[in-house]
Order: C-alpha cells, then sequence, then structure tokens
C-alpha cells in the first residue's frame, strides 16, 4: 500500500451534518475514484455498519471512522479515528456524554440570533439536523441560506457564527486526552484532523502535537480540503518532526456547500508513513483482492 493510493479518510453523513445518507456517499466515492473510504461523523458511531455495508456492496475498502469534538486551549479541536470496533463500549458512552451538551449549545445559538433579528432559527436549524442529539453550526448556516440571509453556508460562518458573532458559543467538548483514549482503547489511530484551521501559536500548535503524541496520538491529516498546498508541505513537516502517520481526507459534507469533492486531493507528499499502511489488519476488504494489489489506483 502506497502514499498514492486514493484513500479518502474523512467524510460526513446525515448522521451528523452531512447532506448524503451512507449509502450515497459510498457510491459518490466509488464514481469519484476512491478506493479506500472511511466515514467520520461528528461525534457518532450510529452511520458505521451502514457505512461498511455500503463500502462493500460498491466495492470499496473500508475503514471505520469517527470525529470528535475537543477542547483546547480554549479552542475546538476535532481528532479523528480511524479502524476502532465501532461497537465498543467506552468509545460509545464516551461520545454520546460529548454529543450532550448539544442541545443546550443550539439554544444559545439561537438566543444570540434572535437579539439581531434572526428568529426561529433552532426550530429551523433543527429540520436540517437527520440526528436531533447532533444539531451544530452547520444546521444553523443551512437554515440562514433558506432564510435568504446569506447566500452560502460560508458566509453565515463568517458573519454569524464565528467567535465574536452572535451566533457563536463555545462549547466545552471532550478533552485531547479523552478523545484520544477512547478511540485507541477500542484499537484505533486517533489523528489530529486539518491542523491549519486552529488559529494557535506556533508554541500553542506545538503543545498540541506534543501532548496529543504523549496521549498516545498516532496521526494527522496532511492533505485536506482545507489545507492549501504549501500547507501539505508544513504539516508533512511536522508529521516528521512528531513522528506521526499521515491521513488523507477531503472534509466532504455536501455536493452543494464542500469545495473539495470526495477523491479528488492529491496524493499524499513523499517519506511519510500513511495511516492505512499502519492499519492494513483493521481495512475491510471490498472482495477476495487485497487493498495492496489495488495499491497502484492513484490520484
Amino acid at each position: 500500500m502506497t502514499s498514492i493510493l486514493n484513500a479518502d479518510l474523512h467524510c460526513h453523513s446525515t448522521i451528523s451534518d452531512g447532506t448524503l445518507t451512507p449509502e450515497e456517499l459510498a457510491a459518490r466515492a466509488k464514481a469519484k475514484g476512491v478506493k479506500l473510504w472511511a466515514l467520520t461523523d461528528h461525534d457518532e458511531v450510529g452511520g458505521q455498519e451502514r457505512a461498511a455495508a455500503a463500502a462493500k456492496a460498491v466495492g470499496l475498502h473500508y475503514l471505520t471512522g469517527v470525529e470528535i469534538s475537543v477542547s483546547f486551549l480554549h479552542q475546538t479541536v476535532h481528532i479523528v479515528g480511524l479502524g476502532f470496533d465501532a461497537n465498543n463500549t467506552q468509545l460509545k458512552l464516551g461520545l454520546r456524554q460529548t454529543r450532550g451538551g448539544r442541545g443546550q449549545r443550539a439554544m444559545e445559538m439561537s438566543d444570540g440570533l434572535a437579539k439581531v433579528g434572526i428568529l426561529g432559527a433552532y426550530e429551523g436549524a433543527l429540520k436540517f439536523a437527520g440526528n436531533h442529539d447532533l444539531i451544530s453550526r452547520t444546521h444553523f448556516a443551512r437554515f440562514l441560506v433558506e432564510s435568504g440571509v446569506c447566500r452560502e453556508t460560508h458566509e453565515v460562518f463568517r458573519k454569524y457564527l464565528t467567535e465574536g458573532k452572535p451566533g457563536f458559543v463555545e462549547h466545552r467538548w471532550a478533552s485531547l486526552k479523552d478523545a484520544v483514549t477512547w478511540v485507541t482503547q477500542a484499537g484505533g489511530m486517533a489523528i489530529i484532523a486539518h491542523p491549519a484551521r486552529y488559529k494557535f501559536s506556533s508554541n500553542e500548535e506545538f503543545a498540541l502535537f506534543g501532548e496529543f503524541k504523549g496521549h498516545g496520538g498516532r496521526g494527522v491529516e496532511v492533505v485536506t480540503g482545507s489545507h492549501t498546498a504549501a500547507e501539505y508541505i508544513s504539516y508533512a513537516d511536522t508529521a516528521r518532526e512528531f513522528g506521526l502517520a499521515a491521513s488523507r481526507g477531503s472534509d466532504f459534507h455536501s455536493p452543494n456547500e464542500s469545495h473539495t469533492e470526495l477523491g479528488t486531493l492529491p496524493s499524499l507528499p513523499g517519506g511519510l508513513t500513511p495511516v492505512w499502511q499502519l492499519l492494513a489488519d483493521r481495512i475491510q476488504t471490498a472482495s477476495d483482492q487485497s487493498l495492496g494489489a489495488n495499491a497502484s489506483a492513484t490520484h
């Protein structure tokens, strides 16, 4: 299995804040040339059985996945877990506890928007949340677009849902240690998702990676939908510095909202250890043929 395998190990379905079902995502990933896929819904593994079955049905190799919300230095950081036992009791309990505060946070977000004249935001967002326990900023963004307040979801985030804006409410998520521990004790690998998105200073980012590695974290998303070409190189260097494996994923949410399509990212930079090499024994094969035999498929 080489670094040029077309693996897409970060995307979201209607189980959290995506607009496609696990089955639709599997079909789309296959059509876009993906060879190894993972569904990584936010703080939820309820779609894993469906995703695995759909992947097998269309001929995709599959890894279990999740994206866990973490609080670190007063920012929200995301940890992707791959290759774990999705039925692990401790993991499922930890995720349930993490999801628990979303409802109250959503009500407070709605109150903030009401103060600037946007009424009924909670009820409006709820219409877009397939799983009401996972109501999120993305669902509010879709409501504000539907209501004509903004033209597209990225504008909503910029004007209303980021720190200092009317609809922003900070939430206390899991700790970094908890998230890494839940994934690793369930037999999986913990990975820092899209690190360039966080607004950390150099010292704070070093602290994040150091603490993550100290708790047993083993990977970082180097090539992902929100990174620039320069950031691919920068975080390849970070992976080497901290001895971390490299992951690749589009962070796809919707055909109409996501800037990066499933399976369309460039390959990992050279000289890195791809996460799928370390998780080879956890991959659900699509057929009798091994993933290694398909490794010549590139993007």
